[in-house]
C-alpha cells in the first residue's frame, strides 16, 4: 500500500522531495543534567538528512527519505517515527547481520546547554550499519526517478568510503535527471578532519544549485597558487552585508550553476538565548533576513530547520525576502521544540514569527 501524506493538498503538480542520510537514536539527560549526573535518558530520533524531511512533510511537502537501518527493534523505530510524521518511507533498507556485520543503529548523546554552559554531542556511531552498506547493490537511477528535488549533506560522506561514493553518484545521476539539488556542507569535526571536509564537498559544488552555508568549501584566490589563500579567509562568524555580498559573488564567479546562497548567523549571547538572521544571494543580489533574538529550549537541528524553511519557501516561490525570513522564523520554531525535528505543521505560525507577530492565536 503506498504511504499517504494527509496534509497533502490535491495537487499531482506538487514538487517531490527526497533526501539520503543517516537516522540515528538520541539520548538526552532530562531537565538540563550532565550525562554524569543522570540516572535516565530521554530517547529520540534526528539526523541533519532526515530532520529536514520531517519537516517539509509536517508543512504538506511530498517527502521522502532514504536511508539504511538495521532489521530490529531499533531501526523499525527510527522509521516508525518518521512515518508518523508523515515521511515517505519505502526506499529506506532494513539490513541483516550478514549485509552488515556491526548491525547497529548509530547514537548520539546530548547534554543539554543551560546558561553560560553550552549544549554538548557525544557521538557513538562508528560501524553504524549505513558505513557498512554496500550501496553498489542500490539501483540510483530508479531511486531518485520521479523525483524534483534532491537535498544532501556533508555529514553523509563523512561517515565513510562507501558513502562519500554514494553521494558523488547521486549529484551526478541528479544532474542527469534535471533535479534540483541543494547541499549543506555541515561540518562535523567528531567525524573528519577540515581539510578532508573541505576538499570533498569542494567537488560536489559543480552539480549543486542551492547551497547552504558557505563552509567547508575550498574558494582559492588563485587555483594555480593556494598560497595567496582562500577569498573567506579573514571573514568574521558574524560578517558584514558587504562582506558576506563579496563572498557570495566569489562562489557565483567559481561556480555559475549555483541559483541560490544562504546562510544563517548566530549571536549566542548565552547557552539559552541566542540570536539569529541570514544572509541569502538570489537571482543577483544579496539579501539579509530581519535579526531575531529568542530564548533556547532545544538548539539541535536549528539549521536543518532553516534549511527546510528555505527549501518550502523556493517550492512555494515565495518572494525574495519572504524566503529568507521564513528560514530564519523556521529555524527560530525550531529552538522552541524539544527534539531535533521542526515538528510545525502550521505555515501560518512560521509567517506570523517572520512579520515579528507574538500575539496569541485563538
Amino acid at each position: 500500500m503506498e504511504h499517504y501524506n494527509p496534509l497533502l493538498p490535491n495537487d499531482e503538480n506538487g514538487k517531490k522531495f527526497i533526501t539520503i542520510g543517516e537516522i540515528m537514536l538520541r539520548l538526552t539527560p532530562p531537565n538540563y543534567e550532565k550525562i554524569r549526573m543522570t540516572s535516565t535518558f530521554e530517547a529520540s530520533y534526528g539526523g541533519s538528512e532526515a530532520n529536514i524531511a520531517l519537516a517539509l512533510a509536517n508543512l504538506g511537502v511530498d517527502s521522502t527519505f532514504f536511508s539504511v537501518v538495521p532489521n530490529n527493534s531499533l531501526g523499525k523505530s527510527a522509521v516508525r517515527w518518521l512515518r508518523s510524521n508523515d515521511v515517505h518511507c519505502t526506499p529506506v533498507i532494513l539490513t541483516s547481520p550478514e549485509e552488515t556485520p556491526t548491525h547497529r543503529l548509530g547514537t548520539y548523546y546530548l547534554e543539554t546547554g543551560y546558561g553560560i554552559r553550552p549544549s554538548k554531542v557525544t557521538y557513538d556511531r562508528m560501524h553504524s550499519v549505513i558505513t557498512e552498506y554496500d550501496f553498489s547493490k542500490v539501483d540510483l537511477e530508479a531511486l531518485l526517478d520521479g523525483f524534483d528535488w534532491l537535498h544532501l549533506s556533508g555529514i553523509t560522506p563523512a561517515l565513510g568510503k562507501n558513502c562519500r561514493t554514494l553521494i558523488m553518484d547521486c549529484l551526478r545521476i541528479a544532474k542527469e535527471k534535471n533535479l534540483i539539488v541543494s547541499f549543506d556542507g555541515n561540518f562535523r569535526s567528531q567525524l573528519w578532519s577540515w581539510e578532508e571536509a573541505r576538499d570533498f564537498c569542494t567537488g560536489c559544488l559543480p552539480y549543486v544549485d542551492v547551497l547552504l552555508g558557505i563552509e567547508p568549501y575550498h574558494l582559492w584566490k588563485d587555483e594555480n597558487d593556494r598560497f595567496k589563500g582562500d577569498w573567506k579567509d579573514g571573514v568574521p562568524l558574524q560578517p558584514s552585508y558587504e562582506q558576506q555580498d563579496e563572498i557570495f559573488r566569489h562562489f557565483i564567479e567559481r561556480y555559475p550553476n549555483l541559483k541560490c546562497i544562504a546562510r544563517h548567523v548566530r549571536y549566542a549571547h548565552s547557552g539559552s538565548e541566542n540570536s539569529l538572521k541570514a544572509f541569502m544571494w538570489y537571482d543577483g543580489h544579496t539579501f539579509e533576513s530581519r535579526l531575531f533574538t529568542f530564548n533556547v529550549l532545544d538548539r539541535v537541528g536549528g539549521g536543518d530547520a532553516f534549511a527546510s524553511g528555505l527549501i518550502y519557501a523556493m517550492m512555494n516561490n515565495f518572494k525574495s525576502m519572504d524566503m529568507i525570513n521564513f528560514a530564519v522564523a523556521s529555524s527560530v520554531i525550531k529552538h522552541t521544540i524539544h527534539g531535533d525535528g521542526n515538528i510545525t505543521d502550521d505555515v501560518q505560525s512560521i509567517r506570523n514569527l517572520m512579520n515579528m507577530n507574538y500575539d496569541i492565536k485563538r
